[in-house]
């Protein structure tokens, strides 16, 4: 057996609802403005097909976790998203087989710098800076979908304190689930382990150290982290 030369990371993963077992993750994929509210408040193109960016496995972070905040930015926002968890991969997953290859379900947020990452798109660079930094996807535990089935609507919501900051409805979705690991499939070869962001309702907006961050989606699960000192 080869040995490596340095000690291996360890293996990223997310905890399951009523179990002591883990899910791995293989790959972080991300939906850009699948709500057409987020798209109008970002001031987008309402009909673009969707685009999608990554972050890195070990960016997640668990249920209660303080999250600390990053360096380099004045400017971080919040961004509730359905987490879809793959058990399966394949290319060019047809929509009709794309429920297939799922595991489970979760509530997560894609923190985003959002100063970053305008100034990366206004000079037409790479996101990573804004999106792919440490702990930028905190998830729940996700719940099987030999239980709760597909879900195709419920609320999905974030308070900043006790504040809703964002709400909105799955069915909200401009590219629904099965249509979004089609497209997804088409670009790369998906597999178990892969975890996607959905995309994320209107209101998003900036945290502060200190801030206590509640996510639900209906049926789904729960998220609960807070957002601690600068890093850095």
């Amino acid at each position: 057996m080869a040995e490596y030369v340095i000690i291996p990371p360890p293996q990223a993963a997310l905890a399951v609802q009523g179990s002591d077992k883990l899910f791995p993750v293989r790959r972080i994929w991300c939906v850009g403005r699948n709500y057409i509210e987020h798209i109008r408040e970002m001031g987008q193109d309402e009909r673009a097909p969707p685009f999608f960016f990554a972050k890195p496995a070990d960016a997640v972070v668990p249920d209660g976790s303080v999250v600390p905040y990053p360096s380099l930015t004045k400017d971080m926002h919040h961004e509730v998203e359905l987490v879809v968890a793959l058990k399966s991969g394949g290319i060019n997953i047809k929509p009709e087989k794309a429920n297939d290859c799922i595991w489970g379900y979760g509530v997560g947020i894609d923190l985003t710098r959002r100063d970053l990452q305008i100034a990366s798109r206004d000079v037409k660079r790479p996101w990573e800076v804004g999106k792919a930094f440490d702990a930028s996807a905190p998830c729940g535990p996700l719940a099987p979908a030999s239980k709760i089935g597909h879900p195709t609507k419920g609320r999905i919501a974030l308070k900043v304190n006790g504040t809703v900051k964002q709400e909105g409805d799955l069915e909200q979705m401009i590219w629904n689930i099965p249509e979004t690991i089609w497209k997804l499939s088409e670009m790369v070869e998906l597999a178990a382990g892969d975890i996607i962001m959905t995309g994320t309702p209107a209101g998003v907006g900036a945290l502060v150290p200190g801030d206590k961050v509640e996510c639900e989606v209906a049926g789904v699960g729960s998220l609960n982290i807070s957002i601690g000192p600068r890093r850095g």
